[in-house]
């Protein structure tokens, strides 16, 4: 069974089907890594929105990120 590390508390969880919290330990660590993506604790780097031009389309906002690595790809 794979396992991986929760982002939150580095607690090892097994990663199935029944663990509905994945990648997650708990729902206690969904909340708090949902928080600090709220309160910008956590941010993907980039251009700001208020960085952006508003007459870019979603094409023109994708190519000022920084090149991604083939994961996403």
């Amino acid at each position: 069974m794979l396992k991986v590390q929760c982002p939150t508390c580095d607690t090892q969880v097994e990663w199935k089907e029944a663990n509905k919290f994945k990648p997650f330990c708990s729902h206690r660590c969904k909340l708090i890594d949902l928080g600090e993506w709220a309160s910008e604790s956590n941010v993907i780097a980039g251009p700001s929105a208020n960085e952006l031009d508003p007459r870019m389309d979603e094409f023109d906002i994708e190519a000022s990120f920084p090149p991604a690595d083939d994961f996403f790809r």
